[in-house]
């Protein structure tokens, strides 16, 4: 079985887990306590419920952004695992102490997209100076926070690298996740969006209408390491089967790069 939390529900459920001394609520209940990237859900279910199904062992997973859960952590909210979607919300943890540096490892990479609604006709060219503006039509882009959840840290890069972020800044709709952005473009909110190509596969309403070139932004890295404060010997059982699971993240449309590589 897995157990879920999302968003803004996160902290406080977290803080009525956790005692705030003594043991962690991972040690106390035996289940492993995964803080995890948005984009991550689908296919860290489907892990976590085949991980249970062989060990009979439970994964509790967190979604919200990177910058959202590391702060909690920091907070003190019980976890396991960090699960980042970039680098530098791990390299912030490593630097507060907050995970086990010799446990750290790059475990997938992904692409960025351009989405839209499902039944749009636009296709899009992105390269430099593309004509933005007006595919918005009026209307808003949607993304993550650009200044802390990583997909919209990776899209405004992109955005500047090709020269159209001055034309659209005062027209993002900035989200507290990826997921929230897809959901956006979804709901018929914004007319564009700027996501992970993963997160297409979880939407059936919306479509990718172009590809991020990528050099356009810095590698698309999800790092994973165990926190400080873990003594759960069942959190690194986990981690280690994490690493071994390819194939539900390549069907998400992860790439999984060459294992054991330190980040």
């Amino acid at each position: 079985m897995t157990t879920r939390r999302t968003g803004l529900a996160l902290l406080g459920a977290a803080g009525l887990a956790w005692t705030g001394g003594g043991q962690s609520a991972s040690e106390q209940g035996k289940d492993v306590v995964v803080f995890a990237a948005a984009s991550l859900q689908n296919a860290l279910d489907e892990i976590a419920r085949q991980w249970h199904r062989e060990t009979g062992k439970t994964a509790v997973i967190s979604y919200a952004a990177s910058n959202t859960l590391i702060k909690q952590i920091e907070q003190g909210a019980p976890a396991d695992i960090f699960f980042s979607a970039d680098l530098d919300w791990m390299d912030y943890g490593q630097q507060k102490d907050l995970i086990k540096p010799d446990t750290r490892f790059n475990l997938l990479e992904n692409r960025l997209v351009l989405i839209a609604p499902r039944d749009a006709s636009v296709r899009v060219n992105v390269q430099p100076g593309f004509e933005l503006t007006a595919l918005l039509k009026g209307g808003p882009l949607a993304m993550g926070n650009v200044d802390a959840v990583p997909a919209g840290k990776y899209g405004k890069a992109a955005l500047e690298k090709l020269g159209v972020w001055d034309s659209v800044k005062d027209k993002i709709a900035q989200a507290e996740s990826v997921r929230a952005a897809l959901l956006l473009v979804s709901r018929g909110k914004a007319a564009l969006g700027i996501v992970y190509q993963t997160d297409v596969a979880a939407d059936l309403r919306v479509k990718i209408v172009g590809m991020f070139p990528e050099n356009s932004h810095p590698p698309i890295i999800y790092p994973i390491a165990l926190t400080k404060q873990s003594t759960n010997p069942d959190a690194q059982a986990f981690l280690n089967y994490l690493r071994s699971a390819r194939r539900p993240f390549e069907r998400q449309g992860f790439t999984v790069p060459v294992q054991g590589q330190q980040s």
